[in-house]
């Protein structure tokens, strides 16, 4: 089965010119069935289980064929939760707080336990990570930082997903004092 095939048509605007309309495959097929549907996007990145039943869903028959289609595929290795959150961690960790890769990961439906050991991870890297993201944004410098830049600053690693524990040791850090 190939997917991304397109078929064009030439529609003229005017006697003079004209244009080619593509169609997408779905677009031309819309018999698709649900696994191939499912295949067709795990075959473009991991999706969570969740995320997978909610791009489904609307082309499911019932929701025990849904069920069914999601089970295979786990059986079968083409999903896997731990698969998208290691995926998941790895794009975002570098930019991002512990908090914010753990509630994303939590929304995508990923187990306790797995979170449990993501936010394990994340946390013994997190104040190198605050302060890799605060050195790109900000410049170090030997003055004290005002109460309104502090906060500033401290807004923007917050916004992030940092800690308010480890922001203010990125900040402090960041000032000369190495507590």
């Amino acid at each position: 089965m190939m997917f991304g095939r397109k078929s064009r048509a030439v529609v003229p605007a005017n006697e003079d010119d004209a244009f080619e309309v593509t169609q997408s495959d779905s677009a031309q097929r819309p018999g698709l069935s649900l696994k191939a549907r499912a295949v067709a996007l795990l075959s473009r990145r991991e999706h969570s289980r969740i995320e997978l039943s909610r791009k489904l869903a609307p082309h499911a028959e019932s929701e025990e064929a849904l069920i069914q289609v999601l089970d295979e595929l786990a059986q079968a290795g083409w999903q896997s939760d731990d698969r998208f959150a290691q995926g998941y961690v790895h794009r975002k960790a570098p930019t991002q707080g512990t908090s914010r890769v753990v509630r994303e990961l939590k929304h995508q439906g990923i187990e306790p336990d797995a979170l449990a050991a993501v936010q394990a991870a994340l946390k013994s890297t997190e104040f190198d990570r605050a302060f890799a993201v605060w050195s790109r944004k900000f410049k170090s410098s030997e003055e004290k930082l005002s109460a309104k830049e502090y906060a500033r600053q401290g807004r923007f690693l917050a916004s992030r997903g940092f800690s308010t524990d480890i922001i203010r040791r990125v900040l402090n850090y960041s000032e000369g004092d190495e507590t």
